[in-house]
């Protein structure tokens, strides 16, 4: 059968994944990879994620509870795996691409309060799950042949109930010919015993069984080769193919997994199901990440002064935006995660010792702010390369103002009453109705810039070099901004606000023209950097940090 056209896009084929035995077995990455494949192929894909927990997005949940808010050019706070949706595929997502339990029920609850069910009762089915359905089946653009959708947590989870029955429903409604259930699972080697156990998997499948769903690939994760006799046991007892028994093998990077999965056949088997031609899959630019990452020409090691780096996932697009960047220079980046509240009172060259650049990213709260303007100091008066990310852009323009422009007691007004606000509440100084399409105003306190906002680049300035343009677009997430009414000052001591919005008002990037490298941006460059596309922002860092290193 031919491939589906752009005039098939109302009709596009459905992947549903989900997760089984335990969480984090990597069902965000092999969503991503899956997709990447298909692009591979020639088809146009959209990835979705259903997460069923409460909040109604993860904007107001602890890094340390569910890593990073993943912040798309339409303003959404989103969960983090539509990062490596967009890093695997480079295809943006937008606000309808992710929902979670509390958005269903806000809807449904508004819907009800409306008077729209026309005084039926509301009820988990129909109404939780059509609500489900809809999501789903929402418009997924022109020319999208395959929608992936991504079912957070595992089965069996009660708060997962009502998306695991949205979609036994689909599978029925839309029939086999547009549906496919792909189950990630794991298979855990018993070293006492000295072998790998398919029992956990094959309990997996008949609780997913028990709700009305048929598996039609199996993703086993495992940390070494399944063997075929485990392989032919794992179709037999859980009803499938045995070459849609897929090995999900632990890989060196991330972006190995879209050439060991195809390997495997996994995107072979899904075309299979679908009745389409295998034709071949020009997988050439994957394979030339590979060989970058798997032999560099050299490395630089990079200082990441933050408040939650007991979890990385914490700065997960910050870490694969420095992975883009030593793409970019062909080299490996070596990533030293260091607690900004450790760093604000241990000594600095120490610490510091054998690292070739500093990056100081976002954050809220005060926590640890005194470490990253300690930060800042250091690499401006070492001639350190540094790249300051949204508050650390604030926290390097407050030492500069502390230590250059002599206002000692500048600091933001996000940590308690000043009297040398640099940074303020935006809605201190933002006007007009224009710069407020995009904000989220929040009980946690006051209102937020999300999403993608422009920026004008001064002339000559080393941002405007390597953005090689005068005019960006770039996403937000934050509620402070640095104070316009401070720009003289701090200019006339050398730091350069060298990117502004439009209108002026919002300082967007600071640098430090006679630094090697030392810049400051107010947005979040990270959630745009891909591996085919590095950011140049980032590439230009670790350029930077390269050259140090070597100097």
């Amino acid at each position: 059968m031919p491939k589906t056209s752009h005039a098939d896009a109302n009709t596009p084929r459905y992947i549903f994944i989900t997760g089984g035995v335990v969480s984090s077995l990597g069902k965000g990455l092999a969503s991503a990879s899956l997709a990447a494949l298909l692009q591979a192929r020639g088809y146009g894909v959209r990835l979705r994620k259903l997460d069923p927990y409460l909040n109604v997005d993860p904007g107001t949940m602890s890094p340390y509870q569910h890593g990073e808010v993943y912040v798309t050019d339409d303003g959404a706070e989103t969960d983090l795996d539509l990062g490596h949706y967009e890093r695997f595929t480079g295809v943006s997502a937008h606000q309808r691409d992710n929902i979670t339990t509390g958005r269903i029920y806000s809807n449904i609850i508004e819907k009800e309060r409306r008077g729209d069910y026309l005084g039926a009762t509301v009820q988990v089915i129909p109404h939780v799950t059509n609500e489900i359905k809809n999501f789903v089946l929402a418009d997924a653009g022109e020319g999208v042949d395959f929608v992936l959708c991504e079912v957070g947590g595992t089965v069996g989870d009660i708060e997962g109930l009502p998306f695991f029955e949205a979609l036994r429903q689909l599978g029925q409604e839309l029939g086999r010919e547009r549906v496919l259930f792909l189950h990630v699972t794991l298979l855990p080697y018993i070293a006492a015993a000295g072998e790998v156990k398919t029992k956990p998997t094959q309990h997996s499948v008949k609780e997913l069984r028990s709700i009305g769903i048929q598996p039609d690939i199996l993703l086993c994760r495992a940390d070494r080769p399944i063997s075929e006799g485990d392989i032919s046991k794992i179709a037999r007892f859980c009803n499938v193919r045995e070459s849609a028994v897929i090995q999900g093998l632990d890989a060196p990077s991330i972006y190995d997994v879209p050439l060991a999965y195809h390997k495997e056949g996994i995107d072979r088997e899904v075309l299979r199901h679908f009745r389409l031609e295998d034709e071949p899959a020009d997988l050439s630019r994957w394979e030339d990440i590979s060989q970058i990452l798997h032999n560099p020409d050299g490395y630089v090691n990079i200082a990441v002064i933050g408040k939650y780096t007991v979890l990385p996932d914490a700065y997960k697009s910050l870490s694969e935006a420095l992975v883009h960047g030593g793409i970019a220079n062909n080299v490996r980046v070596k990533i030293k995660w260091i607690e900004s509240e450790a760093f604000g009172e241990g000594d600095c060259g120490a610490i510091l010792k054998d690292m070739h650049g500093i990056l100081v990213p976002g954050g809220f709260g005060e926590r640890g702010t005194e470490g990253k303007i300690r930060a800042a100091r250091y690499a401006r008066e070492h001639d350190m390369p540094y790249f300051g990310i949204c508050l650390g852009m604030q926290m390097a323009v407050i030492e500069a103002s502390r230590n250059l422009a002599g206002l000692p007691n500048a600091a933001s007004t996000e940590f308690g009453a000043t009297d040398t606000p640099v940074v303020g509440l935006m809605t201190e100084w933002i006007r007009g109705n224009e710069k407020q399409t995009r904000t989220k105003d929040t009980d946690l306190g006051g209102t937020m810039r999300l999403g993608a906002y422009p920026a004008v680049l001064e002339k000559g300035s080393l941002v405007a070099e390597m953005y090689g343009c005068e005019r960006i677009e770039e996403r937000h997430r934050h509620r402070y901004e640095v104070n316009i009414e401070y720009k003289e000052r701090l200019e006339a001591v050398g730091l350069k606000f060298s990117g502004m919005s439009p209108d002026g008002i919002l300082p967007e990037i600071v640098e430090i023209p006679d630094h090697p490298w030392f810049i400051g941006v107010q947005f979040h460059p990270e959630l745009k950097s891909r591996p085919f596309e590095p950011h140049p922002l980032f590439a230009g860092f670790v350029a930077a940090a390269l050259k140090n290193r070597l100097v």
